[in-house]
């Protein structure tokens, strides 16, 4: 598995440099010129040279790029032509943003999602499983904006249980640390603000999650349903034991290698593609991010921003295919 793995680090090295070529051309294909932007419309001519010729984008693409890769090679992702604040620092509090938001949609996702899955399959053709597969459909089909707006409007709104935008209490913020709120205030030992981080993560959350949730549920009913009719499980069953071990301990895991594979394409997804809640939500994330980076022309920031998350992805479809040999022994990557 060792060697399997250093190959699929390598591997990756190839994938990411060609991601920054063909990002590097799209983002410069884009109309519009950065230092013109940046300085406004009634900016003269010879202002807007000057701050080309300063951002070092008067220089040929080749040049360009190649000064972006030498200093990727030496962890430097550039500074902001914005802002002129290094990005690696300017970026993180963006990126735990969107990690802690994911992850705790992609929470809510798998354990309402898998366990969905199989009690449909366990009920087989039951109002449970009929339900169950509509409300799947349905959270599907729903568009994130509208259901987002529909949960401020009840929850937020009319009910006034849930907060609709933000991290955090403004007129209480959270002390950063690492920057991931949850972690910070249970380190900070305060338990009222753990709670207000997760009543505003409730909302956004629950929208982000009801895409994969539904995609889950349906992975996890259709793979149970083909495990459940195997000779092993009747075995199981003709020696007497309980249901719910059948189903947990002995058909879940062997279905779960599909649903897994799931859980990782989606969570990568979700890293990259929260943009619309957040930007609903007025959540501070990754995503907001570097859209307002496309808008400013800021080719470092959406260059980066694009690479780290890309990298992200890949890494999480690595650590996914490692699990399918610790869940699955037949799996050997020797």
């Amino acid at each position: 598995m060792l060697a399997y793995s250093v190959r699929r680090i390598f591997l990756l090295v190839p994938v990411l440099l060609g991601l920054t070529l063909i990002v590097f051309f799209i983002i410069r294909a884009i109309p519009g010129d950065p230092a013109q932007v940046i300085l406004g419309q009634l900016a003269t001519k010879e202002a807007v040279a000057d701050l080309t010729k300063q951002l070092g984008l008067d220089q040929p693409w080749y040049t360009q790029y190649f000064q972006y890769l030498a200093r990727l090679l030496t962890g430097d992702l550039g500074e902001s032509l914005r802002t002129n604040a290094p990005i690696s620092e300017e970026i993180w509090p963006y990126l735990a943003a969107t990690i802690e938001l994911s992850l705790c949609a992609m929470l809510i996702a798998v354990v309402i999602g898998v366990n969905a899955g199989i009690i449909s399959a366990w009920f087989q053709n039951s109002w449970f499983d009929y339900a169950a597969m509509v409300m799947a459909l349905i959270g599907v089909s729903v568009p994130i904006f509208w259901l987002g707006l529909m949960e401020q409007w009840v929850f937020g709104l009319n009910l006034e249980w849930l907060p609709t935008s933000g991290r955090e209490n403004v007129r209480d913020p959270v002390s950063s640390i690492t920057e991931l709120y949850l972690i910070d205030t249970v380190l900070q030992g305060r338990i009222d603000q753990f709670w207000e981080v997760v009543k505003h993560l409730v909302l956004p959350s629950v929208a982000l999650a009801t895409i994969p949730m539904a995609i889950i549920a349906r992975i996890t009913r259709s793979t149970m349903l083909e495990v459940m009719r195997s000779d092993f499980i009747r075995t199981a069953r003709a020696k007497g034991l309980r249901m719910f071990w059948v189903v947990y301990r002995h058909s879940l895991k062997n279905a779960i290698i599909p649903v897994l594979t799931i859980i990782g394409l989606q969570t990568g997804l979700l890293l990259g593609g929260a943009i619309l809640t957040e930007t609903i939500f007025s959540w501070p994330g990754i995503g907001r991010y570097i859209f307002e980076a496309i808008n400013f022309r800021d080719y470092p920031v959406v260059q980066s921003g694009i690479l780290i998350i890309a990298l992200i992805f890949v890494t999480i479809n690595l650590i996914v295919d490692l699990l399918y040999a610790a869940i699955d022994p037949r799996i050997k990557y020797d």
